[in-house]
């Protein structure tokens, strides 16, 4: 009898979000599937991993079934709990998402759902983040199929060592998407300003917010390939030397007085 695949499915939204409900209603035919996924919202927290504090793990019921299992800490944290003590063995491949905004261009810094994958990457496990490039309406029906799909193939063929797919949708409509482009990381950032506000008790306290500035053109960068209605899916890696840089900084001579 032909192994079942062991899928590991996480986020940064939270156990309780629709975009995770979506992701394994779409994967449940793929293989096993099991939910490992922060308590609450973990937005933004970037690659952060727990050592301070204990790591406790809830079973989690969604409208009375048994869904998954909820960890007190970071999106990493439940990807290396997950494949190294909840599962049964290691996973065959990480799925997370589907996040509710986009982790384009420098997004992919800061972004739990892809330090996510990029555990599972560096756990030697095929790994695969989804974003949908909304805040307010996603539409998770069209990229929740497109996942299982790609997480097909990927099961199938595999992804060289160190690397992740980083995917991106358009938050509309499957008859609205005109197609799928294999796509760089953009340069694009936020110009960020930090709101100056007065609590109740009249201490200071300040809110970031920001604006958003695409610094790049071409047919292939992510942030422009969403806002076409294109699928964006970059090869991203977590090895950040700058090679061609290394010769240059060599000639520089520096040495111990």
């Amino acid at each position: 009898m032909e192994k079942k695949h062991l899928i590991l499915i996480t986020n940064d939204d939270g156990i309780y979000a629709l975009g995770i409900l979506k992701l394994k209603e779409a994967l449940q035919d793929l293989g096993e599937v099991f939910v490992v996924a922060p308590l609450v919202e973990k937005s933004a927290v970037g690659h952060a991993i727990t050592l301070s504090d204990p790591l406790r793990v809830i079973e989690v019921e969604r409208d009375g079934n048994f869904f998954g299992y909820a960890v007190n800490g970071t999106p990493a944290d439940c990807v290396k709990l997950g494949g190294r003590c909840i599962l049964p063995r290691k996973p065959d491949i990480v799925v997370s998402g589907i996040n509710q905004g986009p982790n384009t261009a420098t997004n992919i810094i800061y972004s739990g759902t892809v330090s996510a994958a990029a555990e599972g990457t560096i756990m030697g496990i095929p790994s695969i983040a989804v974003s949908i490039a909304s805040f307010t309406k996603p539409e998770f029906d069209f990229a929740a199929k497109f996942t299982r799909e790609l997480a097909e193939k990927v099961l199938q063929k595999g992804l060289p060592e160190g690397t992740l797919l980083n995917v991106n949708v358009p938050a509309v409509a499957e008859d609205k998407i005109k197609g799928v482009v294999v796509t760089k990381q953009g340069k694009g950032r936020y110009e960020e300003a930090f709101d100056k506000r007065i609590d109740p008790n009249n201490r200071v306290y300040y809110w970031l917010t920001g604006k958003r500035m695409i610094l790049d053109n071409g047919n292939d960068i992510d942030d422009l390939v969403v806002m076409q209605n294109k699928v964006s899916i970059t090869p991203i890696h977590y090895d950040l030397t700058n090679y061609k840089f290394i010769q240059e900084l060599k000639k520089w001579d520096i040495r111990l007085k």
